[in-house]
């Protein structure tokens, strides 16, 4: 029988929610990078982390708002206003 104590639980919850919100996260950027490519070509090394250093919130209103962009310039002048 395994004894886990209430810290270690907390950890345990704790890691588990941080891994979630990682993948949650990951997964915004694929979907964004995705996108990015198909309306502006090659996603480069640089914009990459940029959009690793966007939080969820932010990577979700980037989604919506790519929908308006017409240049790569829009894109941005999008993320120099957000960080």
């Amino acid at each position: 029988m395994e004894i886990v104590t209430s810290w270690m639980q907390e950890g345990i919850e704790r890691g588990l929610e941080q891994g979630l919100e990682q993948g949650r996260q990951e997964g915004e950027i694929a979907v964004i990078s995705r996108l990015l490519s198909r309306k502006f070509g090659a996603v480069d090394a640089e914009l990459q982390e940029r959009l690793r250093q966007l939080s969820i919130a932010q990577l979700e209103d980037l989604a919506e708002a790519l929908l308006d962009f017409s240049t790569k310039a829009d894109l941005m002048d999008w993320l120099n206003r957000r960080s």
